[in-house]
């Protein structure tokens, strides 16, 4: 079998991005001179917590909880290569030609890595139609790509959301200024309220939430490639085609540069 379809670990693009980000605009306020100052807990409970709370509040505590472990994947995932993964079907049905579907029991326990794959080869080898295995397949990654679409928008949301509650605090800042105009003492944290939380707010939208939600839909997308090779894969061994017409169906679908020439 040809390995693995995507390599497994961090997505340093993602990670060194996100790091590279704040690290310029600490790195700023640091030379300022008064990096203290950007640090203002009521203006973080405001943005961060009141962001949180409006975000579940659009959805439920499931579509929540499921959703963080579908948005921790946009850093630490599986990157799917098309190619590799068309290599792997093309494999995997030249052996189902030569030695019959059967012989691809003894392989289902090296294709667990790949989930898709191997309840599609699994299928196949109970006997269930090629038809009935690419309509079982299609469900499924309808109900994936529901899944990653779900996610996208709850980070879009909270990119929506935290601006709105950075100038929610700077409202209440300024009341609170506004409120103690008698008092100095009270108008410097007042205004850090107010500033702040819009501060606050556009980092969140502009540096995590919007960029996350950008590379999930990416994912998702790289994702959903690799598993319809994989299902057209399946259903092609289940009808019992010839694997060369499977290389032009995988071709057909995958980009010019992933395109595979197994045969030649």
């Amino acid at each position: 079998m040809a390995g693995s379809s995507g390599k497994s670990g961090i997505d340093l693009a993602t990670l060194l991005g996100l790091i590279a980000g704040f690290a310029l605009v600490i790195t700023a306020i640091i030379i300022g001179g008064s990096p203290g100052s950007f640090i203002n807990l009521p203006s973080i409970l405001i943005v961060v917590g009141g962001t949180l709370a409006v975000t579940t509040m659009c959805f439920s505590l499931s579509d929540m909880g499921r959703s963080v472990k579908v948005i921790l994947k946009t850093i630490f995932h599986t990157n799917p290569d098309p190619t590799n993964a068309a290599v792997k079907v093309l494999e995997v049905a030249v052996q189902a030609r030569k030695q019959g579907v059967l012989s691809l029991q003894a392989s289902l326990d090296s294709l667990k890595s790949e989930p898709f794959l191997h309840k599609g080869l699994a299928m196949v080898v109970d006997g269930t139609p090629g038809e009935e295995v690419e309509t079982i397949l299609r469900r499924d990654l309808s109900a994936t790509m529901q899944r990653h679409s779900k996610s996208t928008n709850i980070l879009r949301k909270a990119a929506e959301f935290s601006p709105a509650m950075g100038l929610i605090g700077t409202l209440i800042g300024l009341v609170q200024m506004l409120g103690n105009l008698d008092d100095p003492s009270t108008i410097g944290p007042s205004m850090a309220v107010a500033l702040l939380t819009t501060f606050y707010g556009a980092v969140l939208a502009n540096m995590v939430f919007m960029p996350m939600a950008a590379k999930l839909e990416k994912n998702s997308s790289e994702e959903a490639l690799v598993n319809s090779v994989y299902m057209m894969g399946a259903s092609s061994i289940g009808r019992q085609e010839n694997p060369r017409r499977l290389e032009m169906l995988l071709n057909s679908i995958l980009p010019p540069a992933k395109r595979v020439q197994y045969f030649e």
